[in-house]
């Protein structure tokens, strides 16, 4: 029994082996250009060596266990290379290791609306042979505690490989690749149906919310109490044992480890890829924040400057695809929740280092998951290919910058304006509505003036205060520049929009 003791004992006593997350892996991309972390666990006091490409990195694993390193910069390159990283007992090395653009594709379902399901999925996945894009899908997990891991490892873009990936995340890849002749890695972490606030850690929601925003972090954070979870928890089994029934658009879902509890996507799907060398985000979601869209202006600016903080990158590149078009179209002018939306996701412009990829003209009235992600994601990378590689081409959509009233008609100025405005597929500019003071919108007439102008009236307005385009769910419109960039949805008013006084967190800052 003694010695049976002392065997245990010398046992126990062994080094472990090194770990790191599954984000390293065979066939991962590495940042060209900036210092690489590269972390893990180890036992306390270990020491711990990472090489690469002729460089050796030494640390020593804290008293939790956990270490890191950073890597030199290095020059994006074709010839693949080996990352060691070794304890005092064992040592792994992963293989066809390239150096290029990294970038993280995130958001909501049309961010996750795979390639075998977008226009032309069977020319997509048959031509998607790019040994050199490489792919790391990130699993769905939600939870409140911090993940140090994923199930996932990188993966060479082949035609079986793409099938489940992001449709817009390829697209965008696929062009980078092909313009700047580097690797492109591409980490996919979208999921369907989120809420903004998933994708936020708990504390930033809790200070937010105690900020000036003058909210109550309590009358959000009750609807998730305890007493609500196990009751969900019952219900969910019930639903679970009954064998699924109904047929519901979107099942029931255990709220607990769902996609729309706060800070639930943070911790399961964000947190174990924090840090690892990235160029920029690709964003697309919104739609499960509709309701609360004046709300947005202050969330969306929360979560891009959050994420530049927690990789200590104040300029980290972040582009979204703005919401496309949906649902049956009214016959008169009406308020939208999804124009109000819109909005405030071109509100976030404001910050630096950001762009939007209008596409008011792709949607589809009956599916919220538009099939033509080529286009959204050409309208996209505009802006990484502008702004961090140099090329000379347009990025932004026209965007409304002022106007100017005379007599019944009201002349709109745009800039961003690269060529010329445009009337597509027929002379009459479609989509613009006017009002007076009375706040009644009525469908006007317009017509472009020049390279950047466009006059706007109607017979029915004597005295106009107001004009809006593409202000609706679903709007006819038709005006783009001639580069096929379509014009912004505005509204030159700053009247009250339906969605003021609906909040989860935030109440309206004062004036």
């Amino acid at each position: 029994m003694k010695y049976l003791f002392l065997l245990l004992l010398s046992v126990a006593s062994l080094p472990a082996d090194v770990l790191l997350p599954n984000i390293f892996s065979d066939h991962m991309i590495l940042q060209h250009g900036q210092h690489n972390p590269v972390w893990g666990r180890a036992d306390a006091g270990e020491l711990v060596r990472v090489t690469i490409a002729g460089q050796s990195h030494e640390t020593v694993a804290d008293s939790q266990g956990t270490w890191r390193v950073e890597l030199e910069p290095m020059a994006a390159s074709h010839e693949p290379k080996t990352l060691q990283v070794s304890g005092i007992k064992s040592q792994l090395s992963f293989t066809d290791v390239l150096v290029g653009e990294v970038w993280m594709c995130s958001g909501q379902s049309n961010m996750a609306w795979s390639i075998n399901a977008t226009n032309d999925y069977d020319m997509e996945i048959a031509t998607a042979d790019y040994p050199e894009i490489r792919l790391l899908s990130v699993p769905r997990v939600g939870t409140q505690d911090p993940q140090f891991d994923i199930e996932a490892q990188w993966k060479v873009c082949t035609p079986e490989n793409v099938k489940d990936f992001s449709g817009p995340g390829y697209l965008f890849g696929r062009r980078l690749h092909t313009t700047l002749k580097v690797p492109v890695g591409l980490i996919y972490n979208a999921w369907g149906g989120s809420d903004l606030e998933a994708w936020l850690p708990r504390k930033v929601l809790e200070d937010a919310g105690q900020d000036a925003y003058l909210a109550e972090w309590d009358e959000y954070i009750s609807k998730y109490s305890d007493a609500y979870l196990e009751r969900q928890k019952v219900e969910y089994q019930k639903w679970l044992d009954a064998g699924k029934p109904g047929k519901k658009k979107f099942p029931a879902r255990d709220v607990r480890t769902a996609q729309k509890r706060p800070a639930n996507i943070f911790n399961g799907v964000l947190h174990p890829t924090i840090g690892y060398g990235i160029k920029g985000v690709i964003w697309c979601q919104g739609e499960s924040n509709i309701g609360r869209a004046y709300e947005y202006r202050s969330l969306f600016p929360l979560l891009i400057n959050t994420w530049r903080d927690l990789w200590a990158q104040d300029d980290l590149p972040f582009y979204w695809i703005q919401l496309a078009d949906h649902n049956v179209e009214k016959s008169q002018p009406a308020e939208s929740y999804w124009a109000e939306l819109r909005e405030a996701q071109t509100m976030a412009l404001s910050l630096p280092n950001t762009g939007e990829a209008v596409v008011i003209d792709i949607g589809e009235a009956r599916d919220i998951h538009y099939r033509n992600k080529q286009v959204a994601a050409s309208r996209l990378v505009r802006h990484a290919l502008a702004n961090e590689y140099g090329y000379k081409i347009a990025t932004s959509s026209p965007r409304y910058q002022s106007m100017e009233v005379d007599g019944n008609t009201i002349t709109l100025t745009f800039d961003h304006v690269a060529t010329h405005l445009y009337a597509f597929d027929v002379p009459e500019v479609k989509g613009f509505a006017i009002a007076g003071a009375d706040k009644k919108f009525v469908w006007a007439q317009a017509e472009i003036i020049g390279k950047n102008k466009v006059k706007v009236w109607s017979d029915q307005i004597a005295d106009p205060a107001a004009v809006r385009y593409g202000w609706a769910d679903n709007p006819v419109v038709n005006l783009y520049d001639r580069n096929s960039l379509p014009v912004t949805p505005f509204r030159t008013d700053d009247w009250p929009i339906g969605t003021m006084g609906n909040k989860t967190m935030y109440r309206p800052m004062p004036d």
